[in-house]
């Protein structure tokens, strides 16, 4: 029997103190249920690794706050990935009416020592991705229309005027300077997004994008900690949780009313 609740698919959701996971904590306990995409080969090239079993934890305690869960691994350097994400999220949970994207590709390089397979890596996960997702959701985005997920029979119906009940967020960044695919890739991603709180907005979605700022999840060394600190106006980073209260608000319905934004939830930093 299908669940009440709205279904959220979050992307990136590979380790307990991510963003992603802190995001998929707060819609969990605003009473979502959640399918969330995970990574492992990612985190183990990083030089934080893997963390074991975070998939399962992360479900175990969604799960604790009421929510039916769906953990996918997924590679999104293959094309063909966020078509499968849609259709595992759909038969386990249901239709999707909020997408969320937090997965990335980050490895720091600058204009001169960016490889040309770094700099395709990037774009293919934080931008090609990311428009395939979105594409997805718009294809298959029914609303309030009661139309099956998969429904062949025809285009997505328009929302009623004034409404807006579908709602995707995506995460990005502005670091480019010795950062160069990740910032640039990211940048891609703004556009895309952008470009998606009008083209779907006769179906009754909204897509905004959020920056939060520096956010230590396990990355940061002491050093860069304490002087990113010092560049807000209250002496502290964000946490996982700062940003996860925006993506609640703009999944909710009083949320509907902000689209097409590009939001700064980094406490004042200093650019």
């Amino acid at each position: 029997m299908q669940s009440a609740r709205p279904i959220a698919l979050i992307t990136g959701v590979g380790r307990s103190i991510g963003i992603g996971a802190g995001i998929a904590r707060q819609l969990a306990a605003s009473g979502w249920d959640i399918a969330f995409t995970y990574w492992t080969p990612y985190d183990r090239r990083m030089e934080w690794g893997a963390e074991d079993g975070a998939a399962a934890s992360i479900a175990e305690e969604l799960a604790g706050a009421g929510a039916r869960t769906a953990a996918i691994e997924a590679d999104l350097t293959d094309p063909d990935t966020p078509a499968r994400i849609f259709d595992e999220a759909e038969q386990r949970l249901g239709p999707v009416t909020a997408l969320v994207l937090s997965h990335a590709e980050s490895v720091d390089s600058g204009l001169l020592d960016t490889t040309v397979e770094a700099f395709d890596r990037h774009f293919a996960v934080n931008a090609r991705a990311s428009w395939l997702l979105i594409r997805e959701y718009g294809l298959r985005f029914r609303g309030g229309s009661g139309s099956a997920p998969g429904d062949d029979s025809g285009p997505a119906p328009s929302a009623a005027p004034g409404t807006a009940t579908g709602r995707i967020v995506a995460l990005t960044s502005d670091h480019t300077v010795g950062n160069l695919p990740y910032g640039a890739s990211k940048g891609a991603l703004d556009r895309i997004t952008l470009a998606a709180a009008h083209e779907l907005a006769h179906l009754g979605v909204t897509a905004n994008v959020v920056n939060p700022g520096p956010v230590d999840t396990g990355w940061m060394t002491g050093e860069l900690r304490t002087s990113l600190a010092r560049g807000t106006p209250i002496g502290r980073l964000g946490t996982p949780q700062d940003t996860a209260h925006l993506v609640d608000f703009l999944c909710s319905p009083q949320g509907q009313w902000v689209n097409g934004q590009l939001l700064k939830s980094n406490g004042g930093a200093a650019s």
